[in-house]
């Protein structure tokens, strides 16, 4: 099977625009850059998704993530931020290899998640909490 081209950066076989590096992750520039300074952290090793990963992986992208939003925020004066992840393709993952996008806001970036939110059923969102919480 070919190597993912997650791997491939890793690897230096594809360039990317690096904006930091530890041991076990890299986060680097978003070619489709939704909003400026759109940036992946993804662990080195492949993990397909976020089921995948360990537990230490997992906090290393999360303290590689929180490390990123805070270079962002002192190079690129940004405050707002969203923090992405699709896993699965039903949630929308196109390369299986899990990432962590990082999108800074910005006044009027036309990008928005919101949808319209109904009130839960309270009979079924207590079905569902005694399902889960046993």
């Amino acid at each position: 099977m070919a190597m993912c081209v997650f791997c491939k950066i890793v690897n230096n076989e594809i360039p990317c625009f690096k904006i930091h590096e530890t041991s076990n992750t890299l986060a680097f520039l978003d070619i489709s850059q939704v909003t400026k300074g759109h940036t992946l952290v993804i662990p080195k090793k492949h993990y397909q998704d976020l089921l995948s990963l360990t537990p230490d992986i997992a906090k290393e992208i999360a303290e590689a993530t929180l490390e990123v939003t805070n270079i962002l925020k002192t190079k690129l004066g940004v405050t707002n931020f969203n923090l992405l992840n699709n896993s699965g393709s039903l949630a929308g993952q196109e390369v299986p290899h899990f990432h962590m996008h990082i999108l800074p806001r910005y006044e009027n970036d036309g990008i928005s998640f919101s949808k319209p939110h109904k009130p839960a059923d309270m009979a079924e969102l207590k079905k569902l909490y005694e399902n889960i919480a046993k």
